[in-house]
């Protein structure tokens, strides 16, 4: 059976950013709405959008206090059932972001959880420790210990993965499992056609008396992972789940995010047989390459190319690991990574040559909104703007080292994930059309490209994206089979087949020019970015660009 899913071409909002509709300076659902004809001409046929339920805003939405209703600065419930038909019309399908591993601490259930410890909710989250003895060692993914005292003074702990005013949801409790099954199906039944599951990957734990073994002198916290990802009760307990949601909604979409989740893993995730997710996201992707760091200073923000070798033989594992089973997911950024205009492309060539070499192989894009315009970075002007200690731990770090607060801070733009959030340009107005009010993300905007002027423009990134999705959409691209040829660090080249029909796609990697030995058949043009040469299977690729070429 053919899902909708299975030739999705799916496209990132992050709701805050893309279009505000009433001034106040943040992105909402009816400023999205106003958007769909620019996503139609696009030519995506799928939106995922970031959080929009009720929440604080502590880690941008993924803090949901409430699950059944929309944030206030989102719009309203009407204004969502709005854009799920308007979206609708236009064929697009709507993906929602869904937060199952944790939630606010200003959620009903915590509140409740810490205000009276004989609580029916206490069993909804992680509580242990007793007489103000942290349970174990493990650290946070915010920094940090994973424990933080109970409010209710009881001298216990509860666990949170990540933020302290995100505590983890306790999913051995099968009240629990009820609950986040309720929640997803109330939003199926509302007309999303499918579900990002945020960090499945760690709802279930390892036993909590159990320290991670580090050296005896250490007594900081450490990021224990084997203990709290991917451990098999996440299968157990997530196996009902999808069933549930199969069973009442056989089409609907199960998109899991499995960031450190091996390709031997996504198989388990997305195998038919084991009635789990349709497919995984992982971060698995991009290795980088460590040699040119700076080891006078931290390298956690120093930029950092991507490793050639190693990103070539991650395409090739999961490319085949994975065929027959599930399409991998295919993406160069997204909201928890810089951009690849800022972090990889030299420039715009390069730019468009690896988003040809990422989207036509197997598998289901996922453009990150502004992608399609080239858009960069933001470049941020004081740390504190960031919101993360850990860029001032760093650039306190890199000015021991000599280098200016400048030069740490442009490095920290370059590779943290916040500046890569910026506001969608739109046109040449005011806040480039994002918003009449002050944009709730601020910095300076590197590049000057905007949806009008790109649209307008027969040559431009967004024209060339439009003609790569069309490209994708062909039956070759979405069905055929997939072989990376061998060739040097200089170049990416790879053959769709499907039946009669082949195509190869070969990409430059190298700043100066190459050429490459190609089968003769190759000789019709049907994506180009750069310039190239083609004479008698000699095929001459200028830096950093890329050509698609089928069997004549």
């Amino acid at each position: 059976m053919r899902h909708w899913y299975d030739r999705a071409i799916i496209y990132q909002i992050y709701p805050k950013s893309f279009q505000d509709s009433n001034g106040d300076g943040i992105g909402d659902l009816n400023g999205i709405r106003k958007r769909i004809p620019y996503l139609k001409e696009l030519g995506v046929n799928a939106v995922w959008l970031n959080p929009v339920f009720v929440s604080p805003q502590v880690d941008n939405g993924y803090d949901v206090s409430n699950y059944f209703a929309i944030d206030p600065k989102m719009g309203t419930m009407e204004d969502m059932d709005d854009l799920i038909k308007e979206m609708h019309e236009a064929g697009i399908h709507v993906i929602m972001d869904f937060v199952l591993n944790h939630t606010s601490d200003q959620h009903p259930w915590f509140q409740d959880a810490i205000k009276n410890p004989d609580s029916i909710y206490r069993d909804y989250y992680i509580f242990a420790g007793k007489n103000n003895q942290r349970p174990n060692n493990w650290g946070s993914f915010f920094g940090g210990s994973v424990w933080e005292k109970d409010p209710a003074g009881t001298g216990q702990f509860y666990f949170h993965l990540f933020d302290k005013r995100m505590p983890d949801l306790n999913w051995k409790n099968p009240e629990v499992r009820h609950a986040m099954s309720e929640i997803a199906k109330y939003w199926l039944e509302k007309g999303i056609d499918g579900l990002r599951l945020d960090a499945f990957i760690h709802i279930a734990k390892a036993d909590l008396r159990q320290n991670f073994p580090v050296n005896s002198e250490n007594e900081e916290p450490v990021i224990a992972e084997p203990f709290f990802a991917n451990l098999p009760q996440v299968q157990k307990w997530m196996r009902p789940f999808c069933e549930e949601i199969k069973q009442d909604y056989p089409d609907a979409l199960l998109l899991g995010e499995a960031a450190s989740a091996n390709v031997n893993l996504a198989v388990d995730y997305t195998n038919k047989d084991n009635h789990l997710m349709d497919s995984v996201i992982t971060f698995r992707y991009f290795t980088e390459d460590q040699s040119q760091i700076d080891p006078s200073f931290s390298a956690q923000y120093q930029p950092k190319s991507l490793d050639l070798v190693k990103f070539k033989q991650n395409q090739a594992v999961w490319q085949q690991t994975l065929s027959g089973v599930s399409k991998p997911t295919l993406y160069w950024n997204n909201h928890d990574m810089a951009r690849i205009a800022t972090r990889i492309a030299k420039n715009d060539i390069q730019a468009r040559s690896l988003a040809m070499l990422m989207y036509l192989q197997n598998g289901l894009p996922i453009i990150y909104y502004g992608e399609e315009l080239g858009m960069k970075n933001l470049e941020f002007e004081d740390a504190t703007q960031f919101e993360d200690e850990t860029v001032k731990e760093f650039i306190e770090s890199a000015k021991k080292a000599g280098k200016t607060s400048q030069e740490a801070l442009l490095m920290a733009s370059k590779t943290h994930k916040l500046p890569a959030r910026g506001p969608m340009p739109w046109n040449n107005e005011k806040n480039n059309g994002f918003s009449d009010g002050n944009p709730w993300l601020k910095g300076k905007k590197v590049d000057y490209a905007n949806a009008a002027d790109e649209i307008a423009d027969n040559h431009s990134m967004f024209n060339f994206y439009k003609k790569l999705i069309a490209l994708k959409k062909e039956a070759l691209f979405e069905d055929g089979g997939y072989y990376l040829l061998p060739t040097s660090n200089d170049s990416y080249v790879y053959e769709r087949n499907l039946e009669d029909q082949k195509a190869l796609v070969a990409v430059s990697l190298s700043k100066d020019p190459i050429e490459l030995d190609v089968d003769p058949e190759f000789k019709q043009e049907k994506l180009v970015a750069g310039n190239y040469q083609l004479k008698d299977g000699k095929l001459k690729l200028a830096p950093y660009a890329g050509v698609v070429l089928e069997k004549d």
